[in-house]
């Protein structure tokens, strides 16, 4: 089983076979996010009120997935990362390259949903608390390599230096998750994945691990379709880099 699990992973590593897997796998997982949101959002809006929140607490279906993808796209980020620089994976930085404009945006969407949820409960719509600081210098992370990418000319140099920086920087995801336990913030510790189990009543629970479900299908959706248009964009700047050299030659 692993044996056939690693061959298929290693035939991946060829371009031209991952855009036909893709190709393939792509309207089911479409199909599988819808479901899991129409799922979800069924299950958030009948979530019963907080007795202190009310309403106010149905953001958290969408801040904490957001806040969640945010990191796990900077690990998927990272994972590439060492593919790049130790095994030279042909698609590593394909997919570091296509991960950040993704993780950019769930981080942004955790920012605005976390500001619309603190005014009510805070009294303000921004505090620059430990784990908000934090998560806003991942923003500026995932901005950063965006403008990176798009600067350098030369794929071989830019896909090392990312690399680099994004090893570099991944420090910042344990200070984000451990930065409630670190430091006094507004924060309320983790609720979730605890070692003594979710402190969580079950029907507040269960929609927001379905919308983490479903927020995860949809980061994998778009990431695969990130990469698609990443190395169809490569492969048309390849011929028109041979076509200019034909031109001169």
């Amino acid at each position: 089983m692993i044996a056939s699990i690693a061959a298929f992973l290693t035939g991946l590593a060829n371009p031209t076979r991952f855009l036909t897997v893709a190709g393939r796998l792509m309207p089911w997982m479409i199909c599988v996010t819808v479901l899991l949101f129409a799922v979800g959002l069924y299950l958030s809006f009948q979530a019963p009120e907080d007795y202190q929140q009310g309403m106010t607490v149905r953001i958290m279906f969408i801040h904490v997935p957001s806040a969640w993808l945010a990191m796990m796209c900077y690990t998927v980020m990272a994972i590439a990362a060492i593919g790049t620089l130790v095994w030279r994976h042909p698609l590593a930085d394909v997919a570091a390259k296509a991960a950040a404009p993704i993780g950019a945006a769930f981080t942004f969407l955790a920012l605005l949903t976390g500001s619309l949820w603190g005014k009510p409960m805070w009294g303000t719509w921004w505090v620059w608390d430990a784990r908000l600081t934090s998560v806003f210098v991942l923003f500026l992370m995932y901005l950063g390599l965006i403008a990176l990418n798009r600067a350098m000319d030369d794929p071989a140099r830019s896909a090392r230096v990312s690399a680099i920086i994004i090893l570099v920087g991944y420090i910042n995801i344990p200070i984000i998750k451990f930065s409630v336990e670190w430091w006094n913030t507004l924060h309320q510790p983790a609720s979730v994945m605890r070692l003594d189990g979710p402190t969580i009543h079950p029907s507040l629970l269960y929609p927001l691990l379905v919308m983490a479900l479903a927020f995860s299908m949809l980061f994998f959706t778009l990431h695969f379709a990130a990469m698609r248009n990443e190395i169809w964009r490569r492969r048309v700047a390849s011929m028109r880099r041979q076509a200019a050299r034909s031109a001169r030659g």
